[in-house]
């Protein structure tokens, strides 16, 4: 057995923001071994099923340690999951290895990415017009069962056959259902529920995919590790961190998986981290903090 010293490397980058953003499989690892390491789509997608059955019990034992997961949120989503990812895999199945199936999986996979960025973006601005400062506990989250439970459903079908959706897809989900509650406890609770949810979406498979151990235990040694140290900053950083760095890695993915060019997509993430810089000056102002001895404390003293 071959390990890749190379993917084990990108693998510990990528699990490090899988921690940190409950983004994982499809969103990060998958497109990594497509594009970097030319591995078929649908291997990719059932590697990292497989490794991620071995992952995010480390995210989520930080996270319930950091008391940032609820566990009734955490049933309802995995009622929906579980089966759905099953189905998921076996309709990944039907699709059949021809290249062209490979890429109409890459083309949904591109489409489900960007359709969460986009959401992500709008959840944004609501809250911020709505001056939601997203605070609220875990403890005092209400959880509506039925709208959980679909949230679960779709997320499942969608990470059976893609990888995508335990972070990219179902995170953004939860993000409009629980207006009150903070990123990083979204994330705690989303990788808690992606336990049981790639564990079936593995199982499936296993069952119908193609599984490369080289490459699945390449992954592993260098994103165990990592997610670790993620889910360590994820479970105490603000929202005003994690999001930006959730919809950065997302939109980077899908524009790839729909077709953009390689030149093209470096110019429009190059774009788009200038606007987010941009964006944060000018809405954070940094210069007009009072800096500890400065002129401010100058003038407060001489007042």
């Amino acid at each position: 057995m071959h390990i890749d010293p190379y993917i084990a490397l990108g693998s510990a980058v990528i699990g490090l923001l899988v921690g940190m953003t409950g983004v994982g499989g499809g969103a990060l690892m998958t497109p990594m071994l497509i594009m970097v390491f030319g591995v078929k789509p649908s291997t990719a997608i059932s590697s990292d099923l497989v490794a991620a059955v071995l992952m995010k019990p480390f995210g989520a034992s930080v996270h319930l340690r950091r008391g940032t997961v609820n566990l009734h949120l955490v049933k309802w989503l995995a009622l929906g999951s579980v089966p759905a990812a099953f189905l998921g895999a076996y309709l990944l199945h039907l699709l059949g290895n021809s290249s062209g199936a490979e890429d109409t999986v890459q083309l949904i996979l591109g489409i489900a990415l960007l359709l969460g960025v986009a959401s992500m973006i709008v959840r944004a601005i609501m809250d911020r017009r709505g001056h939601n400062a997203r605070t609220g506990s875990v403890a005092d989250v209400v959880v509506r069962p039925l709208p959980t439970l679909a949230i679960g459903l779709i997320g499942g079908l969608v990470v059976g056959m893609t990888s995508v959706g335990s972070g990219s897809m179902m995170i953004v989900l939860m993000l409009f259902l629980y207006p009150a509650i903070s990123a990083k406890r979204l994330v705690g609770t989303d990788i808690t529920q992606a336990v049981p949810l790639t564990v079936a979406a593995a199982c499936g498979a296993l069952i119908f995919g193609h599984i490369e151990v080289s490459v699945t235990t390449s992954m592993l040694i260098g994103c165990i590790p990592a997610v670790i140290v993620g889910s360590l900053f994820s479970s105490r950083a603000p929202d005003g961190i994690i999001r930006p760095i959730i919809g950065f890695a997302v939109l980077a993915s899908g524009l790839k998986y729909v077709g953009l060019p390689t030149a093209a997509l470096g110019w429009t993430l190059l774009l788009v981290a200038l606007a987010m810089c941009t964006y944060f000056i000018v809405t954070k102002k940094p210069w007009q903090r009072a800096v500890p001895g400065g002129d401010g404390a100058v003038e407060a003293a001489a007042s």
